[in-house]
């Protein structure tokens, strides 16, 4: 089957579906200019062991080192803008297609793009917290001390360690996450994942939750023998086109 007849394919599943979602991973944010975690000579973590610099044990035990060698990464994905692939999840929520969307990704282009229903299953960099007393902080106050040599960056009540809102290695998984799981197990009739390698669990086992799937991502994963629809493509030019198709066919 050719691709435009894979996106009428999966645009045909999504009007026949009454519980469509979504789950998203890095593939989707690298047309944003963020770097993905395991592409071959390009990955992140082919430059950095993220055991070494991004872990909780290091916050813990050395602050420093976390935040000298991870935290500027952190940094400038706040500064990255939404693709079309994030506007065309966004318009397929907005045309009442889209009921939810799970994301892997803690850049908050969903929300940016205007997404409404998400669950940020490895947590966001819009806040992050005390690790002492738990006392909130916007992400900015965390930039705002690394960028004053305020290393590590520490709470104004109790001085104990800032640490942003996102899952480290190490980390227990959310709370949001099991919400997620228990939606999809309830509702989930066909699922669409963009962008993701569908590797890293426990995210990995969502696709299971799902009635139907379908799969755009540059490379192969364990999933595409089971998928409806398995498409090759970039995601801001495949999400853009299946929401064009499904406008087209309203």
């Amino acid at each position: 089957m050719d691709y435009q007849g894979q996106i009428e394919q999966a645009a045909a599943l999504i009007k026949k579906s009454t519980g469509f979602y979504s789950l998203t991973g890095a593939g989707l944010s690298t047309e944003s200019g963020i770097p993905d975690f395991r592409t071959p000579g390009e990955g992140i973590w082919e430059k950095f062991d993220p055991i070494e610099t991004s872990s909780v044990e290091v916050l813990q035990n050395n602050p420093r080192v976390f935040y000298e060698s991870a935290f500027n990464r952190f940094a400038s994905i706040t500064l990255a803008e939404p693709n079309p692939g994030h506007y065309a999840l966004a318009r397929m929520e907005e045309m009442g297609f889209l009921k939810g969307l799970v994301t892997q990704n803690i850049d908050g282009l969903h929300v940016k793009a205007g997404s409404r229903k998400i669950w940020e299953v490895h947590g966001h960099l819009r806040s992050g917290y005390c690790q002492g007393c738990k006392k909130r902080y916007s992400f900015e106050e965390l930039v705002h001390q690394v960028e004053l040599k305020r290393i590590p960056p520490v709470c104004r009540t109790c001085f104990d360690v800032l640490r942003p809102d996102v899952v480290l290695f190490g980390d227990p998984m959310p709370p949001i996450f099991y919400e997620a799981e228990e939606i999809l197990r309830a509702n989930c009739d066909l699922m669409l994942a963009a962008g993701s390698s569908l590797v890293v669990y426990p995210v990995a086992y969502l696709p299971r939750l799902a009635g139907q799937l379908i799969i755009i991502n540059s490379s192969p994963t364990e999933y595409d023998q089971v998928a409806e629809v398995v498409i090759r493509e970039k995601c801001g030019k495949a999400l853009h086109d299946l929401a064009g198709q499904l406008a087209a066919d309203q």
